[in-house]
């Protein structure tokens, strides 16, 4: 009788989770018990829902006579929100192709209701199938995840690392920040036991290193912790906004006039840019950047730009 139970409290869970409904009058022939019996089942599982992270409520649809699983206070996904993150992950063609279709699957599956799930995949189905992933195809899930803990608990780690010349290091870092930018995901880490003289062009910088995750290799957490004064901890948000193509360096002001069609774009590539002063359709723009990746940016504006200090 126990069993019997089980096995229908599991059923109307699943129906409510993966279907989206329990009519009672149809769950109870199909179990061949009372209404009652489904009532107090609904019951339960009203409880157990309600003990959730986020809750969630079992309503009843007198509409429709059926009993519904409420999304509660933002626990599925809107279409429209679901949407923009399946659009995101492949627009930023920064996942293998496999690690790109787990990921999709699980969020189709988990953070939306099923009836609104084939429609969702109708329409990113196209662009699922053409996805094109990046040329190192490297899983990488794992080692971002091996990499955010070691940035959460202050730990160092040992790599090997393969510059774009095809050199080999082997390094010891401090890891403080990952980010996402043009199809990669760097790591941004302090260089321990190094000649900074030898080894950077601006040994006095006072910022961190920028490497790219797939080319970090016999990633070993270690057991030693470093400290960072709370003055100086570093801001992933605060530096994204000043660097460009991920190229680091020195923190420096880039001061231009810009004469395109779209001072907007110009803003929303450059977060610091603030415009000093308009005239007969041309912008005066200063920013704050890091490095010399601006200067790629500046270049490929071609005639819009005009270059006042670098």
């Amino acid at each position: 009788m126990a069993e019997e139970k089980g096995f229908r409290l599991l059923s109307l869970y699943d129906q409510l989770v993966n279907r989206g409904s329990i009519q009672k009058q149809e769950a109870a022939q199909a179990f061949g018990v009372s209404e009652r019996s489904i009532q107090r089942d609904i019951e339960q599982l009203r409880n157990f829902f309600a003990e959730q992270t986020p809750p969630l409520e079992i309503y009843y649809d007198p509409e429709r006579n059926f009993y519904r699983l409420s999304e509660g206070d933002g626990a599925l996904l809107s279409c429209g929100e679901m949407l923009a993150v399946c659009k995101i992950l492949l627009e930023s063609r920064s996942l293998s192709k496999r690690e790109l279709d787990q990921i999709l699957d699980k969020l189709l599956v988990h953070g939306m209701r099923p009836s609104e799930r084939e429609k969702l995949q109708e329409i990113i189905s196209n662009e699922r199938h053409f996805y094109v992933e990046p040329c190192h195809g490297k899983l990488l899930v794992d080692t971002l995840w091996m990499l955010g803990q070691a940035i959460q608990t202050h730990s160092v780690i040992e790599a090997d690392y393969q510059t774009q010349a095809g050199e080999r290091k082997h390094r010891r870092l401090q890891p403080v920040g990952l980010m996402c930018s043009e199809f990669y995901f760097y790591l941004t880490a302090f260089l321990e036991d190094v000649d900074r003289n030898r080894e950077f062009e601006f040994p006095e910088d006072p910022y961190p290193t920028i490497y790219r995750v797939d080319r970090l290799e016999q990633i070993q957490v270690q057991s030693e912790h470093f400290t960072v004064p709370y003055g100086q901890r570093f801001s992933e948000g605060e530096f994204r906004k000043r660097v460009q193509f991920m190229y680091g360096g020195r923190l420096r002001t880039v001061h231009f006039l810009y004469k395109g069609p779209s001072v907007e774009a110009v803003l929303d590539r450059l977060p610091t840019a603030e415009i000093v002063s308009k005239r007969e359709g041309m912008y005066e723009i200063r920013a704050e950047v890091f490095g010399k990746g601006i200067d790629m940016w500046l270049k490929s504006q071609g005639t819009s730009v005009e270059i006042l200090q670098k």
